[in-house]
């Protein structure tokens, strides 16, 4: 994928940021107002330097972050009073973390950037079921809210970068998000989200079947 962290740079430290039951993928926005202190801190030293950190999943269940996250690289902020920000991030490289380094003022990490296994069989096949399953939920979407609901022009093709962007709009399921982002097979994350589509394509049509009966 295009401007990721070079491949060469194996291992590194990185500041952490965890987010409750935010789960970042490469390539995808994620808009944050940083207003803690020590994260007014990291964000400032960050600035200065190659404007990346890590942006980990925190399970308010479990108590504890999870050990593969994303790493994020500022690409717009806005200083507001108290020296809080607005910033807009990117998700870049995925990570793993080897061992905490330093807790305080903020976390940081020492990670090993994590990529996919290249692929053993063509995967654009399945990619393109993963599209088509997509377009049938936002199309039942829209007819049961009786709201426009359409998909971008610019929606990735490519079998990876599909996954992630599919990954990154299901909602309400970090620990599914989160399973996503672990795994390291393109195809197993498509066909697992195919599994998901396909359930929410059916429960939308029986869904909307009903309404058309009952109207």
């Amino acid at each position: 994928m295009s401007d990721m962290v070079p491949s060469s740079i194996a291992v590194r430290e990185l500041p952490l940021f965890p987010l409750p039951d935010v789960v970042l993928f490469p390539e995808r926005p994620l808009p944050l107002h940083i207003f803690e202190f020590r994260y007014r801190i990291m964000t400032n030293t960050i600035l200065d330097s190659d404007r990346r950190f890590g942006v980990l999943m925190f399970d308010p269940a479990k108590g504890q972050n999870a050990s593969v996250g994303c790493c994020a690289e500022i690409v717009n902020f806005q200083r507001l009073p108290d020296d809080r920000m607005r910033i807009m991030t990117k998700g870049k490289q995925r990570f793993r973390v080897l061992e905490y380094v330093r807790e305080k003022p903020y976390r940081v990490g020492l990670v090993e950037w994590l990529e996919d296994t290249p692929p053993v069989g063509e995967l654009q096949p399945l990619a393109d079921d993963v599209a088509k399953l997509l377009n049938d939920v936002v199309r039942l979407s829209a007819k049961l809210t009786d709201q426009k609901i359409e998909l971008p022009d610019d929606l990735p093709r490519l079998p990876c970068e599909l996954s992630f962007w599919v990954a990154s709009n299901l909602h309400g399921v970090a620990a599914e998000q989160q399973a996503l982002l672990e795994m390291q097979d393109t195809g197993e994350r498509l066909q697992r989200e195919a599994e998901i589509l396909g359930t929410t394509r059916s429960h939308l049509a029986a869904r909307t079947a009903l309404k058309d009966a009952l109207s």
